[in-house]
């Protein structure tokens, strides 16, 4: 039975396109991971400040060998490089719950950092991150 793990971003006004460059710079790296199944990135359109990254995997051996492999970490290094650059006054200490980047995106920020960030490529385009987790019960696509 197919996992869905849904991480919802908090993205900062303005930062939503880098957010979204950043995304699209990694476009077709998670596809090459055994067990993935889809992707989606979803872009709010009113006034809403979360994002949604919807994957679904094979189970949820494939999805936690994703996050332990190093296309996760070097991607999610990258991010975090990219907003220590440009925003040195963010708080330290911050990331994901339990230590751990939870829902793999590569929008830079650690939970709790400058939420205005770098108006450019650099700084976080995400200030906090949540991960919903689900089992698919029943679905449909068209034939």
């Amino acid at each position: 039975m197919s996992v869905v793990r849904i991480n919802v971003l908090q993205v900062p006004e303005g930062r939503g396109e880098v957010l979204e460059q950043r995304f699209a710079s990694r476009a077709g790296e998670v596809e090459k991971v055994d067990g993935f199944e889809s992707f989606e990135l979803l872009r709010p359109t009113e006034n809403f400040d979360r994002y949604l990254v919807i994957t679904r995997w094979r189970d949820e051996e494939a999805f936690q060998a994703w996050m332990s492999s190093m296309a996760f970490q070097q991607g999610h290094a990258r991010s975090a490089a990219d907003a220590e650059a440009t925003d040195a006054e963010a708080p330290a200490g911050g990331g994901h719950p339990g230590g751990a980047p939870e829902g793999g995106h590569p929008g830079g920020a650690p939970e709790g950092g400058h939420p205005g960030g770098a108006p450019g490529g650099g700084g976080p385009a995400a200030v906090g991150s949540e991960l919903w987790s689900f089992d698919v019960v029943t679905s449909a696509t068209k034939a």
